[in-house]
């Protein structure tokens, strides 16, 4: 007899999902495990920018020569992993976004603010226990409790 009520099994592709990835629709889960932070921005900006390759980016299948090129561009080693020193540098390389990070369950703790007065802004969730970044499409209905 099955136990899963009816419901899908979750495919993990190899590894567990993210929990905030799982609990909201809001969150765009990204496959990326070396190079999340410069896949998030990238997928980030193609989202503002209303770009045809958004879902090939979100998907991972046209995203990998774009990081490398704009990892090159940067000089930014995202490979052994990014923090806020990353961030910094990818502020100050790419003005035109002002990049917002939350981290945690809640997403009500803000981890990184840029400093640019600028209109646009990319959204990203940094998962504390998978050191992961993903990327958020909106604010509010992460924020929402239920």
């Amino acid at each position: 007899m099955p136990i899963d009520f009816g419901k899908r099994a979750i495919k993990s592709r190899g590894r567990q999902p993210s929990v905030m990835a799982h609990l909201k629709k809001s969150i765009v889960e990204l496959q990326a495990e070396e190079t999340c932070l410069a896949h998030a921005l990238i997928i980030a900006i193609s989202r503002l920018e209303i770009d045809l390759n958004y879902n090939s980016y979100r998907r991972s299948y046209r995203i990998r020569p774009v990081v490398q090129i704009l990892c090159e561009t940067t000089v930014i080693d995202v490979s052994n992993g990014s923090g806020i020193p990353e961030l910094v540098r990818f502020q100050e390389h790419i003005r035109e976004y002002k990049r917002v990070v939350y981290h945690g369950l809640s997403c009500e703790d803000i981890m990184f603010e840029g400093q640019v007065d600028k209109s646009k802004r990319t959204n990203l969730h940094y998962d504390d226990v998978e050191r992961h970044y993903h990327m958020i499409t909106n604010v509010t209905a992460v924020i929402a409790k239920k």
